[in-house]
């Protein structure tokens, strides 16, 4: 019995394995033409999609897609156009899937799609200048009210707390267990989500008293960095060029951008708050915001803050600027960082 077993192993073994080959060397009978593919494309570009055809032959038809996405049929070996549009930004895989002489088969190839809008350069106004608690190693911020809630990092020093901007006290802070190395913040409704780190996790609180309701996994094994909300949806960064648009209720993702400013990524993206259809972002080790189209990734405008470095006091714990809060009563923007002894209310002009 054993006998038997084994031989017909090594037969479904010889069979996967042929099958296999004779599957990679009918892929390898067509390329994607790259004659004439740019590296890289913007949205309101068009790609011309060819294949070449190795081994001369007799192709029926050609369909092509974009990351799974059909896009078009071709008759024989002709070419198609393929027009961007609506298309995400970052990395495209092209797959052509080729009929001929009653076989088919597949070959892939890439292109990046990048932002096609010139990011305008802001500058700010200061409004107001307060204290901030010198102890806060700031991960988010956001008004509730006439509250500024605050979220803050560190293992065993993490905490959530409502905050009296003016005098920079705490009106109520609870702690967050020393596991948990605190993240992003937003308020969303009379609930306050809070991410964490590493650990995959995040809380919902009481906006009112802090109480907590329950703990929540992320969507997907990835990092929690930033958090903010609009009228439906929950966005979230992980430290990448991406922002995840989240179901409040399921904390599951309903759809994702890649943030790219023209040809460039923005990696790193922390701190978020979404202000008047547009999301403002610190970008992680820099002095800079960049300004997000949600809907496409754009970044629309960016902003140097390096001169707000000067006016606070320096120690050798202070860290990076981190911390945007939108007042919509003021219609002004409050600006701190890690470990910071100030926050600056500013106002945003082009």
């Amino acid at each position: 019995m054993k006998t038997h077993n084994l031989l017909a192993a090594i037969v479904l073994a010889t069979t996967l394995t042929a099958c296999k080959d004779d599957n990679e060397t009918k892929n390898n009978l067509f390329a994607i033409d790259f004659d004439g593919i740019k590296g890289q494309y913007k949205p309101d570009e068009s790609v011309p999609l060819g294949v070449v055809n190795v081994e001369k032959k007799q192709i029926d038809s050609v369909v092509y897609y974009l990351n799974d996405k059909k896009v078009g049929t071709a008759k024989g070996a002709e070419k198609l156009t393929a027009a961007l549009k609506d298309t995400k930004l970052g990395y495209q895989t092209i797959k052509a899937l080729v009929y001929y002489e009653g076989e088919n088969a597949e070959t892939t190839g890439q292109i990046e799609v990048i932002s096609g809008t010139k990011a305008k350069i802001l500058s700010y106004e200061i409004v107001n200048t307060y204290p901030h608690d010198v102890t806060s190693y700031t991960q988010g911020l956001e008004f509730y009210h006439d509250t500024l809630v605050e979220g803050t990092g560190q293992y065993g020093k993490s905490v959530l707390r409502k905050n009296n901007y003016k005098t920079g006290e705490a009106y109520k802070q609870i702690a967050i267990d020393g596991k948990y190395f605190g993240e992003g913040v937003t308020v969303f409704g009379d609930k306050i989500y809070q991410l964490t780190w590493k650990e995959n996790t995040g809380f919902i609180y009481n906006a009112g008293n802090l109480n907590k309701i329950k703990d929540f996994q992320y969507f997907k094994p990835i990092q929690g960095w930033g958090l903010t909300h609009d009228d439906k949806h929950l966005y979230q960064s992980d430290g990448s060029e991406k922002i995840y648009k989240l179901d409040p209720e399921t904390l599951k993702e309903v759809s994702y951008v890649n943030v790219y400013a023209e040809s460039r990524k923005a990696k790193e993206l922390n701190e978020l708050e979404y202000v008047d259809g547009k999301i403002y972002a610190n970008v992680y080790q820099t002095n800079t915001i960049v300004v997000v189209d949600p809907e496409t990734g754009s970044v629309l405008g960016m902003l140097d803050m390096k001169d707000l470095l000067n006016k606070i006091t320096k120690s050798p714990e202070t860290d990076v600027l981190n911390g945007i809060a939108y007042n919509p009563k003021t219609k002004t923007f409050f600006i701190t960082g890690k470990l910071w002894d100030k926050m600056f209310e500013i106002r945003i002009k082009e």
